[in-house]
């Protein structure tokens, strides 16, 4: 017998959005919590958004494994690449850039699991 489960709210949105949606809200966490407790852990809490938000979305769609960390992470990228007064010297670049290889792990992983899971089914 099948229960009857609430589904939830972010169920039907696509992968795409779901990855834009997730850009927005965790560059809105990194200001929040950069203003309260520094800039450091205002990147690292905005790295670990990213990463949960890309294992979970390449978790439900695997074939978004190709997009989905980068559409997250684009507003990190594009300061990194577009920004003249972007330090590649200091430290803060080894949190930016373990985001996104962070990201790419979790995506990975989300894929995976994806994967086997739809196989099983």
């Amino acid at each position: 017998m099948e229960t009857k489960r609430k589904k939830s709210f972010l169920f039907g949105i696509p992968s795409w959005a779901l990855s834009l949606l997730t850009a927005f809200l965790s560059i809105f966490l990194l200001f929040f919590l950069a203003d309260l407790f520094g800039e450091v852990i205002g990147y690292i809490s905005y790295d670990i958004v990213i990463v949960i938000a890309c294992f979970f979305i390449c978790r439900k769609y695997p074939n978004s494994i190709w997009y989905a960390p980068i559409i997250c992470n684009i507003v990190g990228i594009m300061a990194a690449f577009g920004e003249e007064n972007f330090y590649w010297i200091s430290a803060l670049w080894i949190i930016i850039c373990g985001g996104w290889v962070l990201s790419m792990i979790g995506a990975i992983i989300g894929a995976l699991i994806g994967r086997r899971e739809s196989r099983q089914e």
